[in-house]
């Protein structure tokens, strides 16, 4: 039985490590979740070097809790499974010492089973940009603050291997059209259409997972 329990918490672990890193699996093709005309290729993609971070990020004010809302993303699991995401939510914890890492906790469900998974964003030189370490430096994700006013809305840049992903947070699950068409506007410049745009739920949220359903990702 305990081998049994092992084998089953291993395959829910990776797929919530899959599920956390959607953003990051390989582009392919997909459908749109927002009805609106599926926008033309665009060819002058900009790679996120040439993206300029919100200026003068303080990365206090980012703390607290944030809901997951909108992602652009040409992910394999989200043009498969787009339609099943559910309630995300995130609580950033900003470092007591200027170089110390930022603590991200995500909280979202598998099966009707809330799960907490535990990251850390490393600081960099460049304020406004993070990474996220793998065990391989070729798969490290550039984490970068495109624009945010802590109060309502953040939008954050994901990099991986050349890959792109756009997410909207937001303070509540609620956040004005112009924010969207905003997020909408910047994902649209990178090459990622509305045809791979995914909202995701506005309800059903976790606020807690026991210690079995923790996953802490170092």
């Amino acid at each position: 039985m305990n081998m049994c329990a092992g084998i089953v918490r291993a395959c829910v672990y990776l797929f919530l490590v899959l599920l956390l890193g959607f953003s990051l699996w390989e582009p392919v093709d997909g459908r749109r979740t927002r009805y609106k005309p599926k926008p033309k290729p665009k060819p002058d993609k900009k790679p996120i070097e040439e993206i300029a971070p919100a200026q003068n990020v303080d990365i206090n004010q980012m703390n607290g809790q944030w809901y997951l809302l909108s992602v652009a993303s040409r992910c394999k699991y989200l043009l498969e499974r787009g339609h099943k995401v559910e309630g995300t939510i995130i609580t950033l914890t900003a470092p007591d010492l200027p170089k110390a890492p930022i603590h991200v906790s995500t909280f979202t469900k598998l099966n009707y089973q809330c799960w907490e998974i535990k990251q850390q964003y490393e600081t960099t030189k460049s304020l406004g940009r993070f990474l996220l370490r793998a065990k391989m430096p070729v798969k490290n994700t550039e984490i970068l603050i495109v624009e945010t006013d802590y109060n309502s809305y953040a939008i954050l840049l994901y990099k991986k291997m050349n890959n792109l992903t756009l997410k909207l947070y937001g303070r509540s699950p609620e956040i004005a059209e112009d924010i969207v068409d905003k997020f909408e506007d910047i994902a649209k410049k990178q090459n990622l259409g509305l045809d791979v745009v995914f909202q995701f739920p506005n309800y059903g949220f976790c606020q807690s997972a026991d210690s079995e359903h923790t996953l802490v990702m170092t």
